[in-house]
């Protein structure tokens, strides 16, 4: 089992995720996701995928032991969209919003039974009210 701090990390991950896959859900290619709301929505995103990579960071690295994710990689995303804001490249935010958040979305899930205590964690969270998204956790 992994201690418990790990799951703070996992369920804000997941957490982004979830607002990301709402504030681009009505989008059909990235220049429309990118103008739409004077880039509210582009802008909200570019920041939770941020606190993604910064959360990535903080996980057991024994407990991210998976082949399907590149945990790396997210936490150099983090890096270039922190360090170099006005560089970031709508059709790379597009692509990742599409092709990895999916994936790593069912890989933390996959990750939370391995944490010591996560039912009541899980619990917790979601009856603070800040992880209303993650109520399908419930039934895990």
């Amino acid at each position: 089992m992994f201690d418990s701090k790990n799951i703070i990390y996992i369920l804000t991950m997941l957490e982004a995720i979830e607002k990301i896959l709402y504030y681009s859900k009505d989008f059909t290619d990235e220049e429309k996701f990118f103008f739409a709301n004077k880039q509210l929505n582009f802008n909200a995103t570019v920041n939770l995928l941020i606190a993604i990579g910064e959360e990535n960071k903080k996980i057991d690295k024994n407990l991210k032991k998976q082949d399907k994710i590149n945990w790396s990689n997210i936490s150099a995303m983090r890096d270039k969209i922190s360090h170099n804001y006005r560089g970031v490249d709508e059709t790379i935010v597009w692509d990742i919003i599409q092709n990895y958040l999916p994936k790593l979305k069912i890989v933390l899930i996959e990750m939370l039974p391995a944490i010591e205590d996560y039912r009541r964690y899980i619990d917790e969270a979601i009856s603070s009210g800040y992880y209303d998204d993650l109520i399908y956790l419930k039934n895990l």
